[in-house]
Parts: C-alpha cells; sequence; structure tokens
C-alpha cells in the first residue's frame, strides 16, 4: 500500500581535509538512517569542496 504521508529530511555531509569526502563515513551515517526508516531520495554536491546533501523521506503512516 502506497504511503500518503512522508516526513523529509535534509543531511549535510561535510567533506573532509582537502575537500574528500570518506565513502565509510557517508555509508555509516546511511546505515545509522536506514536504522531509523529513513530512504534516501536523492544526493547533490555542487563541486568538490561543498558538502553533499542527502535527501531523505520517512514513511509517516
Amino acid at each position: 500500500m502506497a504511503s500518503d504521508h512522508w516526513s523529509y529530511q535534509v543531511v549535510e555531509i561535510k567533506p573532509g581535509f582537502w575537500g574528500s569526502h570518506k565513502n565509510d563515513h557517508i555509508q555509516e551515517r546511511l546505515n545509522q538512517l536506514g536504522m531509523q526508516g529513513w530512504e534516501l531520495v536523492n544526493a547533490v554536491q555542487a563541486n568538490p569542496l561543498h558538502p553533499i546533501r542527502l535527501f531523505l523521506k520517512k514513511d509517516m503512516s
């Protein structure tokens, strides 16, 4: 059954030293959020020195 009620969240993953992002850190954060019921919808990064923005949704029904 499809849900009509969603909650949304935007999470920023800030780059580390030299603008790098560690895949392990991103995966760990996504796993934590997934255990709380959040589902990744999209991930956006404007350029390598900016944070990665994770767009998530959670079924509220």
